[in-house]
């Protein structure tokens, strides 16, 4: 098989397992979530254990969605936030076009006042995995304007007075990105939606119960086109 339709397909696998696994229990996509006003994005380097734990952080303000980013530290293991650390922050700086922090950096982005529709989910973990999801519908009369990029993040939702933060933080496990360009000729499917579906690493710390994804689309220019995050509706 094509590698891509080998990944389609594995991530498929999980998706069903999980389906299989645990029907009753529950849905968790962002079906009937407000799309958030904007992202505020927490850049925390590994070394710097006082930013986690620091009691002047503020809660987020309604409908922000808030992602913790740990950046990997030069001393590797050695630095006190390590295992949380994740080479896609450095990657997510990047395309911020900012550096590491040696502490602490945070970058908030609106999100269009007219967002486009989009809709993120994911199944339940399995095997050290979770199939995940995200979907921008094409529409005749308001087509995305391409190139888009879309990002796809799974995350670990730590309550606040937990773990050391006196905040909820959003901490970032896993991400993915999706580039559609227009540079060559939608599919057939495409033409009706942007779509893009893996399975993604949960990490070796992380608590799959607390897991959820959230996801956003960022135009040519970097500016926020829409939003979403899922949530776990328990199912009759």
């Amino acid at each position: 098989l094509p590698q891509n339709a080998m990944k389609h397909l594995a991530c498929l696998l999980l998706f069903t397992t999980a389906t299989l696994g645990a029907q009753a229990q529950s849905s968790c996509s962002s079906d009937g979530q407000r799309t958030p006003v904007a992202v505020v994005e927490r850049f925390t380097s590994a070394d710097c254990e006082n930013c986690w734990s620091d009691a002047a952080a503020r809660p987020a303000p309604p409908r922000t969605l808030v992602l913790d980013w740990i950046v990997p530290s030069p001393r590797g293991d050695e630095a006190p936030l390590s295992a949380a650390a994740t080479r896609d922050a450095n990657d997510r700086l990047a395309a911020l076009h900012r550096a590491a922090p040696t502490a602490s950096y945070s970058n908030q982005t609106p999100v269009a006042k007219r967002p486009y529709r989009m809709r993120v989910a994911h199944g339940l973990p399995f095997n050290g995995y979770i199939g995940a999801s995200m979907e921008l519908p094409q529409s005749e009369v308001r087509p995305v304007p391409l190139p888009v990029t879309g990002w796809l993040v799974l995350v670990e939702t730590i309550a606040a007075g937990t773990e050391g933060t006196p905040v909820e933080r959003n901490l970032v496990r896993n991400s993915l990105t999706r580039t559609w360009d227009g540079r060559h000729q939608l599919s057939k499917d495409e033409q009706k939606r942007l779509w893009e579906s893996r399975p993604m690493g949960l990490g070796a710390t992380a608590r799959p119960e607390r897991l959820r994804v959230v996801g956003w689309v960022e135009d040519a220019h970097g500016r926020i086109i829409t939003a979403a995050q899922s949530h776990c509706a328990e199912l009759p």
